[in-house]
């Protein structure tokens, strides 16, 4: 008899946003995947009746749970919920563990982290910090504390502040149309990449890093990946977004960089299973580190899956590896 595995996602309503709907396309994916691997996937629903979501899994006894949660009821801030509750029950799963969740999510938390530990990230500013610093000033880009998948970011982010004053006014309007808490912190104007990172036999596989290209792009628009960029198929910037994972030779110091930093960021925050570091290079070469992504985006045909492609392992492959790390 296959043993069964609970693919645990977020619940989902039908009016729900493109980002939130994608969850769903990865469920898919991954069960096709546990099916060709031998498993009985079976999907389970996770929202914050934890009385409901235990009695399932319970009645289910899965071998181990897959965990898609990136949101609980639309909050990014309850992401490391669904690994707190899974630890309760003492059942396994896949990816990070709950600590780790909480602070790479967390944006301006892995930020302190990263920064204490000499890893390059722009300065990030909240209300409460502007309050004692009187002298900031210069471009930034405001972000949810929470929420991934470029939510709440559009070109009207990034801002430009003459006093503290200025950006805090910002701030407060900002946080008016996001889910939750906003940050600030200093724009980098460069290149974008991502570099993603798997579990394997011998420690963390760093995968081919990928740029991000801006095709096309009038002079004075942003390059920068935002809502529209990643989730409005029929936008502008998703048509004029592009990845590339090839590189010339006068790439091959940044390219060095960025996964060397990369392997720090996962030894730093204790990662497993897989995750992504976002990245911005400024026009000297040096590597910012944006976000850490714990427990990415895996559609089936999404980057993480391309650049894993590319060291030879297919869709199934990179399923088992992060089994295999559970």
């Amino acid at each position: 008899m296959k043993n069964k595995i609970g693919i645990l996602h977020p619940y989902i309503p039908e009016n729900a946003s493109e980002d939130e709907r994608d969850v769903l396309d990865q469920a898919e994916g991954i069960s096709v995947a546990l099916k060709t691997l031998g498993y009985d996937p079976v999907p389970v629903t996770f929202d914050l009746n934890l009385e409901a979501v235990g009695i399932t899994l319970k009645m289910l006894n899965p071998a181990f749970v897959f965990n898609l949660v990136e949101s609980v009821n639309g909050r990014g801030s309850l992401i490391h919920l669904a690994p707190s509750f899974l630890d309760y029950l003492g059942l396994s799963y896949t990816g990070n563990k709950t600590e780790a969740m909480f602070l790479t999510s967390n944006k301006i938390v892995s930020k302190s982290f990263l920064a204490a530990s000499g890893i390059n990230t722009p300065a990030a500013y909240t209300l409460s910090s502007l309050k004692h610093d009187a002298s900031v000033r210069g471009r930034f880009i405001i972000k949810s504390a929470w929420e991934h998948a470029s939510i709440g970011l559009s070109q009207d982010s990034v801002i430009s502040v003459e006093s503290a004053s200025e950006l805090i006014s910002e701030l407060k309007k900002a946080r008016k149309r996001m889910k939750g808490e906003c940050f600030c912190e200093e724009y980098v104007d460069g290149r974008e990449f991502n570099v993603g990172l798997l579990s394997g036999e011998n420690g963390v596989e760093i995968l081919p890093p990928a740029e991000i290209l801006f095709v096309g792009y009038p002079s004075g628009k942003l390059k920068i990946v935002d809502y529209r960029a990643k989730w409005k198929p029929k936008s502008f910037e998703y048509l004029h977004t592009d990845r590339t994972f090839n590189f010339g030779p006068e790439d091959e110091h940044i390219i060095k960089s960025l996964k060397t930093t990369a392997a720090e960021c996962w030894n730093l925050f204790g990662l497993k299973g897989y995750a992504r570091v976002d990245f911005r290079v400024d026009g000297s070469g040096k590597p910012w580190v944006l976000e850490i992504n714990a427990n990415p985006c895996l559609s089936s045909d999404g980057g993480f899956a391309v650049a894993s492609a590319l060291v030879g392992l297919d869709f199934p492959m990179v399923v088992k590896r992060i089994i295999d790390a559970i």
